[in-house]
């Protein structure tokens, strides 16, 4: 009786297309395309490309440019000289691009802060920012992005998403390297619209679990964003920071504790030191502390599996939010038939390796209609975020849906007193 699931609902949409590059590989495509175009006249590129622009450019923001950088990418590849025209340019990079459908398989595991950005708002509204995992043809899982306003009343209304999804581009800083990257989204392309696809081969099939927290140290804040990548053997644990969610900073944690997924940052320093919850070894939670927030070499255990609704393995869900009473860490938990359920645990403010009270009982779990989809039976979040005397928790349905629900703060901290260890 503590959740209240609120009435918003959203699915996949396999309409949400973006443009990539199409490798040719190591077959001899390249050179049939390059032959193919240079037979052509100018004239002839025209008429060619015009019936490809017929079918998709109404689907793309900046197609020719997005084709004409792939031209280029190829071009670069090929072991003799062309001198394309144009128009022959994109008709040779036509064949090198394709559309990927970031939600054609799954939409899920859903992130909530604060919107950057608050002017314009009636009293009692918050607007927020929502990051989801999509998860497109190959189960490739990218990052794509909502924004909406929440009132007093619990009413939610989003930003409209317009027809177009852009992934960022790709740059290199001083020093940087495939996993030392930016990413970055031009004035012109509204947030909802923005996709952060996998970039690094560390993380060619996927971009997992964003967590975002908004993080204040002196007066100053920025959004950290903690990721799984994964490359299809292995996983590895990498952060994003940015200021307004249109250039972001990737990094790879460092550090002997960086062993598993699930890191998840306290949105202030404790002690002077910046401190996450983790889920190490796969099935129990733990607290660890860093000095410079990229490395990490020292945990201390928090809770471990020990009831039958979470027997298989724990895990946090997202970010703590800070209360008078102690640190909140939404969690989450797997028992029989691998069912997820969320719960809650109270932490000391300034020792938060120390719990002060568990939830007796799951907060939420699926219900029968939210039990059907890509991974039945899970319920899961990857962070809440607080407004007014309320708790906004969006949640994932079985990998193919979204919704929100609501948590009185008073309410969920009386009950976590009551049953105070």
């Amino acid at each position: 009786m503590l959740i209240e699931r609120l009435p918003v609902h959203f699915d996949a949409d396999p309409k949400k297309v973006i443009l990539l590059y199409l490798d040719p590989g190591e077959s001899e495509r390249l050179g049939r395309f390059s032959t193919y175009v240079d037979a052509m006249s100018d004239d002839q590129a025209d008429v060619f490309y015009k019936e490809t622009t017929t079918l998709f450019t109404h689907r793309h923001r900046k197609m020719n440019e997005t084709v004409l950088e792939h031209a280029q990418r190829g071009l670069s590849s090929l072991k003799g000289s062309f001198d394309f025209s144009e128009k022959q340019k994109l008709v040779f990079g036509s064949f090198l691009t394709k559309e990927y459908s970031v939600e054609a398989a799954a939409l899920f595991n859903p992130s909530i802060v604060e919107h950057p950005d608050q002017t314009g708002l009636a009293a009692g509204e918050t607007r927020f920012v929502l990051s989801l995992r999509s998860v497109g043809e190959g189960h490739i899982s990218s990052v794509g992005f909502m924004e909406g306003v929440i009132d007093g009343a619990n009413h939610i209304r989003f930003t409209a998403q317009g027809p177009w999804r852009t992934p960022g581009v790709k740059s290199l800083p001083k020093g940087g390297d495939d996993d030392h990257y930016d990413i970055d989204f031009g004035d012109d392309i509204p947030l909802p619209e923005r996709v952060i696809f996998p970039q690094a081969k560390s993380e060619s099939m996927g971009i997992e679990d964003l967590r975002l927290v908004k993080f204040s140290d002196g007066g100053e804040s920025k959004y950290m964003g903690t990721y799984t990548a994964y490359d299809g053997k292995s996983i590895l644990s990498k952060m994003m920071e940015t200021t307004d969610f249109q250039h972001f900073n990737i990094r790879k944690f460092k550090g002997s504790e960086i062993d598993n997924k699930g890191i998840a940052f306290f949105p202030r320093k404790i002690n002077g030191q910046y401190v996450v919850s983790s889920r190490q070894g796969g099935e129990k939670l733990t607290i660890m502390r860093s000095d410079d927030y990229m490395t990490w070499n020292h945990k201390e255990p928090l809770q471990q599996p020990t009831r039958g609704f979470e027997l298989v393995q724990i895990g946090n869900c997202g970010s703590p939010i800070e209360t008078s009473e102690g640190w909140l860490l939404i969690t989450h938990h797997v028992g029989p038939m691998r069912r997820y359920t969320l719960g809650v645990t109270l932490l000391d403010l300034d020792q938060p390796h120390k719990v002060i009270s568990i939830l007796d009982k799951p907060l939420m779990e699926p219900l029968e209609s939210e039990r059907e989809g890509y991974v039945p039976n899970v319920l899961y979040t990857c962070g809440w975020m607080q407004h007014g005397d309320s708790i906004l928790i969006p949640y994932a349905m079985s990998d193919v849906a979204c919704g929100f629900a609501s948590l009185n703060t008073k309410e969920i901290l009386e009950r976590l007193l009551k049953s105070k260890k």
